[in-house]
């Protein structure tokens, strides 16, 4: 069978993509699957074990790309896919695999995408309430039980560019290294607040840890704030690229992070994530790994699913102080 998967636009939905894989491995190990993504999630997929090939999408994120999606599609013509699954509920996601000419093309029914999707799925959120589950399900018939236990992301370490890393960054690994990871692209009430990012680097090197922070371009404002209230920690903040980070999360002896992106990449690398939910909700998308740990104070009104917070107070993420977080470490 070869097999296109159309991946997700957001990191954290991307690395969850890879139980898919698993889930289409595991009824057919000789299948070759592909993924098509855009500029920012392709990336991963190249270090996805399981994919043959990564296809960039050139699209703008958010835009109809009505031009780059047709000439991708004409293009994997001659690959000959067998099967398209399209992990995006958007109308426009559904195009490619179209125009591709691949015969079985199967997503959750999204924007009026019936003539778009030909094995298309209702969902069910109380039976699929994970994101994951979400995913694995349209590797299977209708209404058939997922496997258990589920299968766990995982991504790959180009060690010879993490060892270029720590060369240009003078980074020091002889102690073990904590690392912080205070950005969410989807808005301030999945941000732990910066000063307790900052009291909690101020008492991991306190205790002998080297602490780096790691975020994407639109994060180094909190990177700052972060380095000028704990002196000595390293900030990495819009300095790397996004399978950079993949090569440095991959040297922690713990990850303290908001609920985002990077929190899937830390757990498809195994190593120890603490991981702190305010407006989200760990029912759906959990850290998937069993080094994680899910600190969140189940206020009664968690989760809210907002990108601010709507009371105003943010309760949820300030009351859950600096020495909570040490103390599960510790």
């Amino acid at each position: 069978m070869k097999a296109l998967i159309i991946a997700p636009a957001w990191v954290g939905d991307m690395v969850m993509a890879h139980t898919l894989v698993q889930a289409l491995e595991a009824q057919d190990a000789d299948a070759e699957i592909h993924m098509a993504a855009p500029p920012l999630t392709a990336p991963l997929g190249e270090r996805m074990p399981g994919i043959h090939e990564v296809h960039e999408l050139a699209a703008s994120h958010g835009a109809l790309g009505w031009r780059e999606r047709r000439c991708l599609g004409l293009r994997l013509r001659r690959v000959g896919f067998d099967a398209a699954y399209v992990l995006p509920n958007s109308f426009k996601s559904a195009l490619m695999p179209c125009w591709a000419g691949i015969p079985r093309r199967i997503g959750w029914l999204g924007e009026v995408r019936f003539g778009l999707l030909n094995d298309w799925r209702r969902l069910d959120r109380d039976r699929h309430p994970k994101m994951i589950e979400r995913f694995m399900a349209l590797a299977y018939l209708p209404g058939q039980s997922l496997p258990q236990p589920y299968p766990s992301p995982a991504l790959t370490v180009d060690a010879a560019n993490r060892d270029a890393l720590v060369e240009r960054f003078g980074l020091a690994t002889a102690e073990p290294v904590t690392i912080l990871c205070p950005g969410a692209e989807y808005g301030a009430s999945k941000r732990w607040p910066t000063e307790h990012f900052a009291a909690l680097a101020r008492q991991r090197m306190k205790v002998g840890h080297a602490v780096w922070v790691i975020g994407s371009p639109g994060d180094r404002e909190l990177g700052a704030v972060i380095m000028e209230a704990a002196p000595g920690a390293v900030d990495l903040t819009g300095r790397t690229r996004l399978t950079d980070a993949v090569d440095l999360l991959s040297l922690a002896d713990a990850v303290v992070t908001n609920d985002s992106g990077l929190m899937h990449v830390a757990c498809a690398l195994s190593v120890r994530v603490v991981a702190l939910y305010g407006s989200t909700s760990p029912e759906f998308t959990p850290p998937l790994d069993a080094n994680a740990q899910v600190l969140s104070l189940g206020l009664d009104c968690q989760p809210c699913f907002q990108r601010d917070c709507p009371l105003g107070h943010l309760k949820c993420l300030r009351d859950l102080r600096p020495g909570d977080v040490a103390r599960t470490l510790s």
